[in-house]
């Protein structure tokens, strides 16, 4: 039986296996290299992509904040301005109340009461203080204000004897309300309701 020999061929053959092996391990790895290289530039482009948009959001943010100040400021301003325009809608109704309030005050001032100062503290009280030659003077100046259009709820503070008068009269300090035009609600109050009611 004749003998052969396989040696060379194996050998052969497991150079071309191994050449095969070489040769596909470099192609595994420069395909490898191209794909990661793809998918980077793919990434850099996708990213650059989304920065590009990244700052076109901010820049449009600043240009929106800007306009949303500029709103705030023209609705601050607005907001004076209507404040404003209420206070002088509520002068301008207010004003004829001084004009009636000092001619019923001349009404009611009986003789032999001299006012020497009248001062209004908010929100409509009246401080008045005279000289009278009586008490029962002062009791009728202030029936008069309770009776009056313009004036209610008077209330006496003080009466005092002046010693130093020649006449014998008496200082006094009382206080009243003040009725006016309910500003608020825009109507009129207790002046027609009291003016009715006479």
């Amino acid at each position: 039986m004749p003998r052969i020999n396989l040696l060379p061929h194996r050998e052969q053959a497991r150079k071309v296996r191994r050449r095969e092996f070489m040769v596909g391990a470099v192609g595994a790895v420069i395909a490898a290299v191209i794909v990661a290289g793809v998918g980077k530039v793919v990434y850099s482009s996708w990213i650059d992509a989304q920065t590009e948009k990244n700052n076109l959001l901010k820049k449009e943010i600043v240009l929106l904040d800007s306009e949303i100040a500029d709103i705030q400021d023209l609705e601050a301003r607005k907001q004076r301005l209507v404040a404003r325009m209420d206070i002088i809608e509520k002068l301008q109704r207010k004003r004829p109340e001084i004009v009636h309030l000092f001619d019923e005050l001349v009404r009611t001032v009986p003789d032999g009461v001299y006012l020497t100062a009248i001062k209004q503290t908010p929100p409509r009280k009246l401080e008045i203080h005279g000289v009278a030659q009586s008490s029962t003077r002062v009791s009728t100046f202030m029936r008069n204000i309770d009776s009056s259009t313009w004036m209610d709820n008077p209330e006496l503070q003080v009466v005092e004897a002046t010693k130093d008068s020649a006449t014998g009269g008496s200082n006094f300090t009382l206080t009243a309300q003040t009725v006016g035009v309910n500003l608020d609600e825009g109507a009129e109050s207790t002046v027609k309701k009291k003016a009715a009611g006479k």
